[in-house]
């Protein structure tokens, strides 16, 4: 690649988030239960955060279980909070030697107690922690942020002067700071795995502008080459932002 290429490359995500996808069908082509492939994809989540780290992205997000996902199967559900309850206190010690911030995004409000504790419990311990944000979504959904967030804009106009002006001078960036999201960084990179091509209700809000990244391997069998590969795909996309190609190299 010229010099004057690389100009034109978009610079390394700071924020990825990733759908997490093809769990189930992992674990049947392999003659074994769903929840198989969750603790095998629970293993490659871990693996996922230190190839982040060492490639240098800042945040990543995990769609870990989604406000529909309470539709699956009751033993599944139970499953995977059981998983999240189990695996979240054995990862600290790692969390911590890896500098691991973790966090979530969503309403855990409803998780079980067990599980429950476990996530504020890591949230709380790696609170300080500097070398890169896990975000792990739980119970989440991005119409379910949105309209939160809607919600939480209502309030706020109520509490002006002059209710009508405020509504009618919000711009996107001050409504964004009424989300749930208003502390992490825009999305700039999107992946999904498993083969399917759709976001899923996942970060919609930052979906407007993030770039999209289909891979056709299951989550159990991503590795950090698949990572690294996305990236590489990042890299080599020009981010216009409603913007001309001239625009966005004369800047």
């Amino acid at each position: 690649m010229s010099a004057s290429d690389s100009e034109d490359v978009a610079t390394s995500p700071t924020h990825v988030g990733i759908i997490m996808d093809g769990n189930g069908r992992w674990a049947r082509a392999r003659g074994s239960n769903r929840l198989a492939g969750h603790k095998q994809g629970a293993e490659v989540a871990r693996n996922v955060v230190r190839w982040a780290k060492e490639l240098g992205v800042r945040q990543i997000s995990l769609y870990a279980f989604s406000t529909e996902n309470w539709e699956r199967p009751k033993l599944e559900v139970r499953g995977l909070m059981s998983l999240l309850a189990i695996l979240l206190p054995k990862t600290l010690p790692e969390m911590m030697d890896n500098e691991v911030r973790f966090r979530t995004l969503g309403d855990i409000s409803p998780l079980p107690t067990s599980a429950r504790k476990a996530v504020e419990q890591a949230c709380e311990e790696t609170a300080n922690n500097t070398g890169i944000d896990l975000i792990l979504c739980l119970n989440y959904g991005g119409q379910q942020e949105i309209l939160a967030a809607v919600k939480q804009t209502l309030q706020w106009a109520q509490s002006m002067p002059d209710e009508q002006q405020a509504l009618a001078t919000l711009n996107p960036e001050q409504f964004r700071q009424l989300m749930w999201r208003h502390d992490i960084a825009p999305l700039d990179l999107l992946i999904r795995t498993g083969g399917e091509m759709r976001i899923s209700n996942f970060h919609l809000w930052d979906a407007a502008y993030a770039e999209l990244y289909f891979s056709d391997v299951y989550w159990p069998d991503f590795s950090k080459e698949d990572l690294q590969l996305a990236l590489d795909e990042y890299a080599s996309r020009e981010r216009r932002y409603g913007q001309t190609s001239e625009q966005v190299k004369h800047e």
